[in-house]
């Protein structure tokens, strides 16, 4: 398979590095080249310009580039996995998406990102889901450039707060760069508007924890875990870049998950 990456960032570059020779062009504004890129990788800045021998696009570059980037390639029939999984509560993006899959043809396909359990969420909303939440732990430099500063004094927390509580839809509108597990969460189970969120800064724990607890006619379960973020970015999760690789790899695997 030919596959196209959008964004050249931490996880970009993950990805890039685990495709090696399927690598085939990236989408992105920089002009540089990364030494471990493929030799044979192509850079272009426009959706437009992706070669039409590709097979296979991926976006590890954020809300703003799935929403620039996710309209034209789905028109032109490309199946598109995307990380950027909470950029799907602006219900217009999501709408335009879907549109833009129908026509072409193809299929916009989610990342699980950095959490799981969500093939147990799926099957469970079959049954009827009641009550779904998800509580987000990161240590309070996990937290910075986010409305968190606005409420709590991240540089002098001592124990750990609540600085979000509210909809699934609000974290991922308010944490556009914090809150896509929130999104998966939401869109495995009960939608943005029923899912509950919070959202804690804890100097008292060094790696970043999802939990979901989930309730309804199949029973309840709890899921934790504790991720690590990746080397080149300690905003970026490690989980998120494995997973967007694994869906790489069942897009391409005969049988599967």
């Amino acid at each position: 398979m030919k596959i196209g990456i959008i964004g050249d960032g931490a996880i970009g570059r993950y990805v890039a590095q685990h495709l090696s020779a399927e690598a085939h062009v990236i989408i992105t504004r920089a002009e540089r080249l990364d030494a471990r890129e493929p030799p044979a990788v192509h850079r272009v800045a426009r959706a437009e310009d992706v070669p039409e021998d590709t097979d296979l696009m991926i976006d590890c570059a954020g809300h703003q580039a799935l929403e620039q980037y996710g309209v034209p390639l789905l028109e032109r029939g490309l199946p598109l996995i995307t990380v950027s999984v909470g950029a799907l509560a602006d219900a217009s993006l999501h709408a335009r998406l879907a549109e833009a899959a129908r026509a072409g043809g193809t299929k916009l396909h989610l990342a699980s990102g950095a959490i799981g359990a969500l093939d147990c969420l799926q099957a469970a909303k079959v049954g009827g889901l009641e009550r779904v939440r998800y509580v987000g732990r990161k240590p309070p430099k996990g937290w910075r450039g986010s409305p968190a500063e606005d409420t709590l004094n991240l540089d002098t927390l001592d124990t750990a707060a609540t600085h979000f509580e509210g909809t699934a839809r609000d974290a991922a509108r308010l944490y556009p760069k914090n809150a896509n597990v929130a999104a998966a969460v939401a869109l495995a189970g009960i939608g943005f508007d029923a899912t509950q969120v919070r959202l804690i800064a804890d100097p008292l724990v060094s790696a970043n924890i999802h939990e979901i607890e989930a309730s309804g006619a199949f029973g309840a379960f709890r899921f934790r875990i504790e991720g690590k973020a990746l080397p080149d970015n300690p905003k970026s999760s490690a989980l998120a870049a494995m997973s967007a690789v694994a869906a790489i790899q069942r897009h391409q695997d005969p049988i599967g998950f």
